[in-house]
């Protein structure tokens, strides 16, 4: 007679899913802001935005949701977990951070083959980084065991961002006229995009290791390819206070190409002037090794721009020197250009 089975036994093991819940509840803890009803382990996170709305004529919620694509395989490779979540939580709010919304709270959902929880806790705690960054609390989320479904060791990563702006403060790109100025504001590198390109390149064409040292980049080439995606909530909020952000745009798959022109209205064409800013060493190194041309290059990777500002020609230096004075990195790098017709909607100075 075939004897009982139990759920662990098929590889769930509920025990050690709910001693891993009650261990990062203190990382999550830290999180915490303003409006946060709930603590983890309910059924779902309680949020209040009474103080928030008080304050607004005509509040409106701003949600994304975003995952990390192939740079997990980086994180597998290197076995190094800790700053994984910071590129999920920046993918997730920058998106809505160019609405003009301030990012309230972030869920996360975690699934893999088998907990194992030393792992898992590496990725909570850059979870919660990247919410202190952003200003947003983590309120809740899921951990799924899921035999059979990943490779040993692997787990797939998804973020889903709730923030908040008054109708008013929208930016839509709906105030933007030819002759406003393109302010490109510095990426930290690859960020979170093109990674199955880079896999390939790398690991397949010139078969590196992920601890190789690469000369041009002055690091191992597995650093260069963790290192975390920007998050821009802090620089953005202060250049919103008194200075006429009219776009905002996240260079994220996609590009310079795609990017910039989705918040432009259609009357418009987009002209950037290639060679106005430096192209970090990695895109450089990448280009070459993998004879990507220069189109693929710009429509794959942010090639050092990740974020892109649209303001008035008035508004441009004044803007530059703000972030300069954040000791960010900043170049006006284009303007918008009345439409010909027939005429492409991004143009290359």
């Amino acid at each position: 007679m075939d004897k009982p089975l139990t759920y662990a036994e098929a590889g769930v093991d509920i025990e050690k899913a709910n001693a891993l819940v009650s261990s990062i509840a203190r990382i999550i803890q830290q999180t915490r802001r303003p409006g946060v009803m709930s603590d983890i382990g309910g059924f779902a996170g309680l949020f209040s935005i009474e103080h928030l709305v008080s304050r607004m004529k005509h509040p409106v919620l701003v949600s994304s949701t975003d995952g990390v694509g192939t740079k997990l395989k980086i994180a597998f490779l290197l076995d190094r977990h800790d700053t994984i979540g910071i590129d999920l939580v920046a993918m997730c709010v920058n998106d809505i951070l160019v609405q003009g919304a301030k990012p309230l709270f972030l869920l996360d959902y975690l699934a893999t083959g088998r907990i194992d929880p030393a792992r898992i806790e590496a990725v909570i705690r850059g979870i919660a980084e990247g919410c202190r960054q952003a200003r947003c609390a983590l309120i809740g989320g899921e951990t799924a065991e899921m035999p059979g479904m990943y490779a040993t060791g692997e787990y797939d990563l998804a973020g889903f961002v709730v923030g908040i702006v008054d109708n008013s403060e929208i930016i839509d790109g709906t105030a933007i006229r030819a002759g406003h100025r393109l302010i490109g504001i510095a990426s930290s590198g690859l960020h979170s995009n093109g990674y199955s390109l880079v896999r390939k390149i790398c690991f397949e064409r010139l078969k590196l290791s992920p601890d190789a040292y690469i000369p041009e980049l002055q690091s191992p080439l597995g650093e260069e390819l963790l290192r975390p995606t920007r998050i821009y909530v802090d620089i953005v909020s202060a250049l919103q206070k008194d200075l006429p952000l009219h776009g905002l745009a996240h260079i994220t798959g996609g590009g310079l190409v795609d990017n910039v022109v989705r918040i432009v209205p259609q009357a418009f064409s987009v002209l950037i002037r290639k060679g106005s800013w430096p192209i970090p060493p990695v895109f450089s190194f990448l280009q070459e090794a993998g004879k990507v041309p220069e189109l693929e290059m710009l429509r794959t990777f942010n090639n050092g721009i990740g974020l892109v500002a649209v303001v008035p020609p008035e508004a441009e230096g004044e803007t530059i020197d703000r972030l300069h004075a954040m000791n960010e990195k900043a170049w006006a790098i284009g303007e918008i250009v009345e439409r010909r017709e027939g005429a492409a909607r991004l143009l290359w100075g």
